[in-house]
């Protein structure tokens, strides 16, 4: 059985969500590891973390724990 991911006006097509995820999550700008759970987007980047966002010189970013 397969199923569809719709985003951004494109449709994915997936036989399971390890390959879905693989596929559709995001890269963070800094340390270039995929973002798999909560991660930072700063000026329309995304970060995998406030500390990888404030490295990469975005301000105002703090860890919610």
């Amino acid at each position: 059985m397969t199923f569809e991911v719709h985003a951004q006006g494109a449709v994915h097509v997936f036989d399971c969500f390890a390959c879905a995820i693989h596929r559709m999550a995001p890269i963070c700008e800094h340390c270039r590891c995929q973002i798999i759970g909560q991660g930072v987007e700063a000026d329309g980047r995304w970060y995998c973390g406030a500390h990888c966002a404030r490295s990469d010189g975005r301000v105002g970013i703090v860890d919610r724990v």
